[in-house]
């Protein structure tokens, strides 16, 4: 009869190549709440399904490699300025996220002039990739931004 504790191959008086752990949970101890950072950084769409649907405002994000130069610098000066400022990735993946509201728009279309001339800047509407969101969403931001400057306080 074969005894179960025993590991396959074990010869008897060799000595054992492990010792086991004396606990059952060897992970490292996690918070039980997910941080801040943590919940910025979940989908949207997951983050409602977590924890129901909330009201956030709308909001265009650009996503952007990270480029040299005194543009790479007022670039990133403009995105830490934003609502939310955030990195993802990290070497050849690494992007810089900036997420602006509606209120800050003259600020989104400053990024924008910069990011779009080295290429790669992903344009979000609400944290989402849709359709023509460089060519119809932000030139409809930049007529609003437009009137906005013509129209006296």
């Amino acid at each position: 009869m074969s005894d179960s504790r025993i590991p396959p191959g074990y010869e008897p008086g060799e000595p054992p190549e492990h010792r086991p752990n004396e606990t059952f949970w060897p992970y490292a101890d996690l918070p039980e709440e997910p941080t801040p950072e943590e919940l910025a950084a979940l989908d949207p769409d997951l983050h409602d399904a977590l924890f129901g649907a909330q009201e956030r405002p709308f909001s265009i994000t650009l996503s952007f490699r990270p480029f040299d130069g005194a543009d790479g610098e007022r670039a990133l000066e403009l995105a830490r300025a934003a609502a939310e400022y955030r990195t993802t990735g990290s070497g050849e993946s690494l992007r810089h996220r900036a997420r602006f509201h509606p209120d800050a728009a003259a600020q989104l279309h400053a990024l924008f002039q910069l990011v779009d001339r080295h290429g790669g800047c992903e344009v979000l509407i609400d944290d989402r990739p849709v359709p023509f969101a460089r060519e119809l969403w932000l030139p409809l931001v930049w007529c609003v931004l437009a009137v906005a400057r013509t129209v006296p306080e």
